[in-house]
């Protein structure tokens, strides 16, 4: 199922090309769908919001129900298993902790000559969240509600809105309103695909419109998400999930073997990738593939992503293993070898990477605390994970003193009149007597 291939050579290439090309645009006749679903949720509000749930989700859901009760809320907690609630508020404690290292103050410059410079960060008043189905509701993904909200709550965000598919009966798996409301979500709306976008992005009746949007979903999530960027801010466009991971000879390649199948199971356009000198693990991680897989109930799905972008390549030595890491800037990055923090400095792009046997990046998806939404399709080299900054916003303060606009006139003058903007240079000249050029 994984061949194992060497590299740098042209078999590796023409590998590597296939895997990167799962980037590229979609399809034009999906992209106009999405574009016509956006333009009758602007033109037709709530009223197109039932039409496509109905079509696709849950046929007899009513405009009155859009919005998720109180009362339905209340009775998820009475539905839960016991044991849910503890280890969910241990998994968000983690999230939090993590997360609220990343908040920043304003920050102030107050100078003798009396200017004054500063940075003021608020966060956006409101934030949408969108959060797929999995498996007509049956798979609720309370790890993405932990890691969309808890961010957005820390960053100060009053308005959190929640959009999600309905199950058939028009219903929202009790497990993930129960997340949503200990995550700090204050409103939860049924609706999904690009129609919830489009909804969060220019409000309806029911649906209030938002300033950001972040969270996971499919191709027409991606697109929609693509279209209104601009009218509203997106944490990432998200292709496919990945996992990479370089292994020397202490890697266990049943664990090995396991953490690229957790990947693969995803999505048939998931990648997993091997990098290792060892002929050995290469051959022994192949093998416990083969035997993994078949007890997999989304075996199906797995294999077709591994035949398709699930590659082994063997190196020839520590620094080819690194630089084709960076080169694929990978979602997941594992580093399954002796001594992984020597690799630490090493790699230059990733969206997270997991030090060490004891790492799977299933942690990370989890419980750890960094959040599990990065960028993927080698946007890591430019592209962070989602945290508190894609919810806060920075405004600029300046502060003149009639002494320092004196000071510098003449060069704001000269700068204005070379670009041809003579008003602008008026509206200092006014205030100095500055004449000509100064």
């Amino acid at each position: 199922m994984l061949k194992t291939i060497p590299y740098p050579s042209k078999e590796a290439e023409a590998k590597l090309a296939l895997i990167a090309a799962r980037k590229t645009g979609a399809d034009p006749a999906i992209e106009k769908r999405v574009l016509d679903i956006i333009e009758a949720v602007k033109r037709d509000g709530d009223d197109a919001l039932i039409r496509y749930t109905r079509q696709f989700d849950a046929p007899g859901l009513t405009a009155d129900r859009l919005t998720v009760g109180e009362e339905e809320i209340e009775a998820a907690f009475r539905e839960i298993a016991p044991d849910f609630l503890r280890i969910l508020r241990t998994a968000a404690r983690n999230i939090e902790e993590f997360h609220r290292g990343q908040l920043r103050p304003s920050s102030f410059t107050a100078k003798p000559d009396g200017t004054f410079l500063g940075q003021i960060i608020r966060p956006v008043d409101a934030a949408g969240l969108y959060i797929p189905g999995g498996k007509g509701g049956e798979t609720p993904l309370i790890s993405s509600v932990l890691m969309n909200a808890i961010p957005a709550r820390l960053a100060g965000v009053r308005d959190i809105a929640l959009v999600t598919p309905p199950r058939r009966d028009g219903s929202i798996n009790p497990y993930l309103l129960s997340a949503a409301r200990e995550a700090g979500v204050t409103r939860i709306h049924r609706a999904g695909s690009a129609w919830a976008i489009a909804a969060l992005a220019f409000g309806t009746a029911s649906i209030a419109r938002v300033d950001v949007i972040v969270g996971p979903g499919n191709i027409y999530v991606a697109l929609a998400k693509k279209i209104v960027a601009g009218e509203v801010g997106i944490d990432l466009l998200a292709g496919p999930s990945e996992i990479l991971i370089i292994g020397d000879d202490t890697a266990d390649p049943e664990c090995v073997a396991a953490d690229l199948l957790s990947q693969a199971e995803h999505d048939p356009m998931a990648s997993a990738v091997l990098i290792t000198m060892e002929e050995s693990l290469a051959d022994r991680a192949a093998a416990s593939i083969e035997r993994q897989i078949a007890l997999l109930p989304r075996r199906q799905i797995a294999a077709e992503a591994l035949n398709r972008y699930g590659a082994i390549f063997q190196v020839g030595c520590a620094e080819d293993a690194a630089n084709l890491a960076n080169a694929m800037a990978p979602e997941h990055l594992e580093l399954q070898v002796a001594d992984p923090w020597s690799w630490v400095g090493r790699i230059r792009h990733a969206g997270a990477i997991f030090l060490g046997g004891s790492t799977p990046e299933a942690v990370g998806d989890y419980f750890a605390g960094p959040n599990h939404v990065l960028p993927t399709a080698g946007t890591a080299r430019f592209a962070s994970a989602l945290g508190v900054e894609n919810f806060l916003k920075k405004t600029s303060v300046i502060s003149y003193s009639k002494e320092a606009l004196e000071r510098d006139a003449s060069s704001i003058i000269r700068l204005a009149e070379l670009e041809g903007l003579e008003a602008h240079a008026a509206s200092v000249r006014v205030r100095v007597k500055v004449t000509g050029n100064g």
